[in-house]
């Protein structure tokens, strides 16, 4: 068969999976669930070993230590993707739930319930981690899972994919529930953006900038946007000196290689020439260089000049933009004009102040006194994410389990004809 030939009767195994994982008791999910962490837990080494083949041919193939660092799985790791996979299997299950009801002057009651969106086609780039997330997460909410890597972490997530369709198996579901597209041919997405003559009911992007518009561009069926983490840190003239250097550092230098780790660092004019260079000499220690305005440089010399292209880097890297602004409206305008939705954050012991940055910041994320790596589906206890949803329809923020679902209306009646 040609690939398009292929990838439609993927598409058609996915369809008829749908029906059957859509009618399978919540119960028999969950064994899949608690089956597949114990088989990610029993193949360890197979799944170490098939990672430490891709490392080697991204490095080989240049590729940042960055996207490295986001390929990358150590024992600690891979044992954090079973622990996510075993989490989500003790989530409430979100089929089923009644959202609202409602009884009409005539009698009729009517019923909102939540059902599995279908089929979801997940295109991710260098994190074999997402390979296990998204199986997961879609098998909790009842969705069949369309999953395809980037080709840097191939081998990974195709020993992943085993372990998840061993959880299939071993509940007596179809192991056509999770696919793992295993070709490195780019028509292959290509050809999940046609939809598969019906088959794909959602598309998910995961990955870079580039990525993500492609999909938006080309895409015949809905997409959940997922856009890079363009993320600011405010500190504001009533931050806590100390808990303002603990947040900062850990927001941007925990991880380097996250979508929640903080971009640019905005400081008050008031408390920046005090607090800066002791923030900058903390992110130095730390070895972050910083990228500056011409006020955040008369402050502290050693800061490079930034650009205009710095205010909208998702640097991925251990580099912060910086930038002395007025007050906490120039703040908030800056995050406005530059950044992508994803999180932003304020430090300060002023509630009111708090207040009202968390409600004039339409991000799909705002916190106060908290480091933005925060951002994380495990975190928010979803168990895991596919991705943080920038978009601002269906799902914002982290998407779970339970925003992987849509619903229908129930409608019971005792015999009600309509005039």
């Amino acid at each position: 068969m040609t690939l398009m030939d292929q990838m439609l009767d993927r598409g058609r195994r996915a369809r008829a999976a749908a029906d059957a994982l859509r009618l399978a008791p919540p119960e028999t999910r969950t064994r899949a669930l608690e089956a597949a962490a114990a088989a990610l837990r029993v193949r360890a080494g197979a799944i170490l070993s098939a990672n430490a083949g891709d490392i080697d041919r991204a490095r080989a193939n240049g590729l940042s230590e960055a996207l490295i660092d986001r390929l990358a799985l150590s024992p600690a790791r891979l044992s954090a993707v079973a622990d996510a996979v075993a989490e989500v299997a003790a989530l409430p299950d979100p089929l089923g739930r009644e959202t609202a009801r409602w009884t009409r002057p005539n009698g009729l009651d009517i019923a909102r319930v939540a059902t599995p969106i279908g089929v979801l086609a997940i295109i991710y780039e260098s994190r074999p981690n997402v390979t296990a997330d998204a199986a997961a997460l879609c098998l909790r909410s009842g969705n069949v899972a369309l999953l395809r890597c980037g080709s840097d972490c191939l081998s990974s997530s195709l020993a992943i994919h085993a372990a998840m369709v061993e959880g299939l198996e071993a509940a007596g579901l179809p192991a056509d529930a999770i696919q793992l597209i295993d070709t490195p041919d780019r028509a292959a997405v290509g050809a999940l953006l046609t939809g598969l003559e019906g088959s794909v009911d959602l598309l998910i992007p995961r990955g870079g900038k580039s990525l993500v518009a492609r999909v938006q561009a080309e895409a015949r069926v809905p997409v959940l946007g997922h856009l890079e983490g363009l993320n600011h840190t405010y500190v504001h003239a009533a931050a806590d000196p100390d808990m303002a250097e603990a947040v900062l550092v850990n927001a941007k230098m925990r991880r380097v290689s996250v979508c929640g780790a903080t971009e640019t660092l905005l400081i008050d004019r008031a408390c920046a020439p005090a607090l800066l260079p002791r923030l900058a000499a903390a992110l130095g220690a730390a070895g972050c260089s910083l990228r500056g305005d011409s006020d955040s440089r008369a402050l502290v010399p050693s800061i490079t000049e930034a650009s205009a292209a710095d205010w909208t880097t998702e640097y991925l890297a251990p580099i912060l933009a910086v930038r002395v602004v007025d007050d906490l409206d120039q703040a908030v305008e800056h995050i406005r004009r530059h950044g992508s939705g994803h999180t932003e954050a304020i430090i300060t012991e002023d509630e009111a102040a708090a207040a009202a940055f968390l409600n004039a910041v339409d991000s799909a994320i705002v916190m106060w006194n908290a480091s933005t790596q925060f951002a994380d589906g495990g975190e928010f206890g979803f168990g895991g994410e596919i991705g943080i949803a920038t978009s601002r329809l269906h799902a914002r923020g982290p998407v779970g389990a339970e925003q992987l679902t849509s619903y229908k209306y129930v409608v019971r009646g005792t015999g009600q004809i309509r005039g």
